[in-house]
């Protein structure tokens, strides 16, 4: 039988994070440069989303650049944002063939305006689009996407729109940048490396986290549908007692 036929269609996570790691080392692996891992990522990033739209899964957040990837060696960072405004213009056909529909989080203002500017057409095309929320993290981190929100919040307890008093979990969520977008339930990391990377930390508080050794660029769906499996054997309980989640 199949992975996907054992997948409980009933218990599915309505969105999906990925931290898409281990492109540089699948790059060495094969005697290359880190930039030939970037590239032969393209499949793993399909194939992600195929699997969601194939299952009806609303909601895929990949990790594409943090702000702290601009440390990088520049030749690095140079040849991935032209791989970025490469691929939104060659895969925006396939996007709305699918009729998926691009959403960004992060600080496009500080991207090359040509990166920036492939971005937000992409997302302006396919605004309309009903099938899955496909989110691109880029130029995003979690502590400046929280700096952002304290700071939109202080500039409306200054100008007499809020009251410090009413704000509430509520409220902040409201000023993030996935303002109106469910939080994740389940969080993929491949490469096998055991942390958040500074993504999604308020989003991420009560998401099953799963750490695969796979590295990025042979991610699959049926590695897809493995981790899927296993969210469906645990027990999310929020704070709550066995006992109590069972009662419900």
């Amino acid at each position: 039988m199949a992975l996907v036929d054992l997948i409980d269609r009933t218990r599915l996570p309505q969105h999906i994070a990925i931290i898409m790691d281990g492109n540089g080392r699948w790059a060495r692996r094969q005697g290359e440069e880190r930039i030939f891992g970037h590239r032969n990522a393209i499949a793993a990033v399909r194939a992600a989303a195929e699997g969601c739209s194939e299952l009806s899964i609303p909601y895929l957040t990949l990790y594409a650049f943090s702000t702290e990837n601009w440390a990088r060696p520049r030749q690095e960072v140079d040849a991935l944002m032209e791989l970025m405004v490469e691929t939104i213009h060659r895969e925006l056909k396939t996007l709305m063939a699918h009729n998926i529909r691009l959403r960004t989080i992060g600080d496009l203002k500080g991207l090359p305006a040509k990166c920036a500017r492939e971005l937000e057409e992409a997302v302006a095309c396919s605004r309309l689009n009903t099938g899955l929320n496909l989110i691109l993290a880029v130029n995003y981190s979690s502590k400046w996407e929280l700096t952002e929100a304290m700071r939109k919040l202080a500039y409306q307890v200054q100008e007499g729109s809020l009251d410090p008093e009413e704000i509430t979990d509520a409220t902040i969520s409201a000023a993030l940048q996935t303002a109106g977008i469910p939080f994740p339930e389940l969080m993929i990391r491949t490469s096998g490396e055991m942390r958040l990377s500074n993504f999604l930390l308020w989003q991420l508080a009560y998401a099953e986290l799963y750490f695969t050794p796979v590295l990025w660029p042979d991610f699959s769906k049926e590695d897809l549908f493995e981790a899927i499996l296993e969210f469906q054997k645990r027990e999310r309980r929020f704070g709550m007692t066995s006992e109590q989640i069972k009662a419900l």
